[in-house]
């Protein structure tokens, strides 16, 4: 899951791509109605945010309406089973986040598999995870942090839904710190933050896209990055690695993907009009200034990233026994 922070990895797969009109004409004339972007998620979050910063622009290359819809619950589950379910006619996408990759590993049964029943399009960008504790919350380091941990344990940390990249980040944590935490999911990141700002819940680890004006504002105190390198979002704060803490790395990320058979020339209009987007500096910076990271990989790449991250993501589910039952 580790990103670096090139502007794109997406310029050298774009060559490849046909170009817009041509895919447009092989596909007759898709679109010719509006597009159905399910998210996962609930509105106010990370993956809500990046559905919404690809509506505008994707509206204007397509000439046609590109309606979001939040389907929230079982950290994804229920809109890729919308999706998954739907005709594989360009009308119906899923604004995919990294729990695509990790729910297979955490739940019982799934309503759909996660690799015969998709078809990868885009990845967008990616967003650090970071740990915060609320405003009022005595602790201004990790060590302090785990100081309280060892002497209370059992302490909350919310998350936005089980198999997120939070929920793996604190069941890692708790296993390097040798601390002992209750994760308490949430149905997204929104409210999961607002019971730390209103100090319900001491601790969270969370993507920095969904709470960079919180911890702007200082309303959440960001302790530690628990990616790989610091970020220049976040100036003066710390890895987990640096800080003794290290764990992998869990940096959720954001892209497109539409149900099993959808034909190639859709398949690749959305990808080349999506990539062109992440070349285009305003684009890019709306994705910085919430602390996000453009990546930008066409399907071939982005396919590759599933199958390798799904793996990984059932390694560390058996490692740290994180289910939902």
């Amino acid at each position: 899951m580790r990103f670096t922070r090139r502007r794109l990895a997406a310029l050298a797969t774009l060559p490849l791509l046909p170009c817009a009109a041509a895919a447009q004409g092989t596909s007759g004339a898709w679109p010719d109605r509006p597009v159905r972007l399910i998210v996962g998620f609930p509105a106010g979050g990370p993956t809500d945010f990046a559905a919404r910063i690809l509506q505008d622009p994707l509206q204007q290359a397509w000439g046609q309406p590109l309606v979001i819809e939040n389907r929230a619950g079982a950290s994804q589950v229920i809109a890729s089973e919308l999706v998954a379910k739907s005709p594989p006619d360009g009308y119906t996408l899923l604004l995919t986040a990294s729990t695509h990759t990790s729910n297979h590993a955490i739940y019982a049964r799934l309503p759909y598999d996660t690799l015969r029943d998709f078809t990868p399009i885009v990845l967008v960008y990616a967003s650090p995870t970071v740990l915060f504790v609320g405003p009022n919350q005595p602790w201004r380091s990790v060590k302090e942090l785990v100081a309280a941990l060892k002497a209370n344990p059992g302490m909350a940390s919310s998350t936005s839904g089980n198999g997120t990249s939070g929920h793996f980040a604190v069941e890692m944590f708790m296993r390097k710190a040798g601390v002992e935490l209750t994760p308490v999911a949430y149905r997204g990141a929104a409210p999961a933050l607002a019971d730390v700002v209103g100090g319900r819940i001491p601790l969270t680890f969370s993507t920095l896209a969904g709470a960079i004006t919180l911890a702007r504002e200082g309303r959440l105190r960001a302790l530690a990055i628990a990616g790989p390198q610091r970020v220049a979002a976040l100036p003066g704060v710390p890895t987990l690695e640096e800080e003794g803490f290290g764990i992998p790395d869990t940096s959720p990320w954001y892209g497109l993907t539409g149900p099993a058979g959808l034909p190639e020339p859709i398949l690749r209009r959305i990808a080349t009009d999506v990539l062109a987007l992440l070349q285009r500096p305003d684009f890019v910076r709306r994705i910085e200034e919430q602390g996000g990271i453009a990546i930008g990989e066409g399907p071939e790449a982005f396919a590759a990233r599933i199958r390798r991250e799904m793996a990984e993501n059932a390694e560390i589910a058996r490692a740290a026994n994180i289910r939902v039952e």
